[in-house]
């Protein structure tokens, strides 16, 4: 398997020369994108989402920063849950 470091993006960017803002965004957006329900299915189970982002680190995310994410959704879910609530 391709290791994230391998994969282009725009402007040929990879790895630590993606901008940390966008690593953190891209990683943020696919979070919500399936933690929200939509037209075509429900929000899926936190363990389905958590599940993804293990099986995505070094090929579609940043592993440090899906390790951090990780462990806020193991270990502080029920206070994103209160935010996902105020906001919704």
């Amino acid at each position: 398997m391709k290791d994230m470091m391998d994969f282009g993006y725009p402007s040929k960017l990879a790895g630590e020369d993606i901008p940390y803002l966008a690593r953190i965004a891209a990683l943020a957006d696919t979070f919500d994108a399936m933690t929200s329900k939509r037209t075509y299915r429900d929000a899926l189970d936190i363990k389905i989402v958590i599940d993804e982002i293990e099986k995505n680190r070094r090929v579609q995310f940043d592993p440090q920063i899906a390790d951090v994410f990780l462990d806020i959704l193991c270990n502080h879910y029920d206070e994103v849950e209160e935010i996902q609530k105020k906001y919704a």
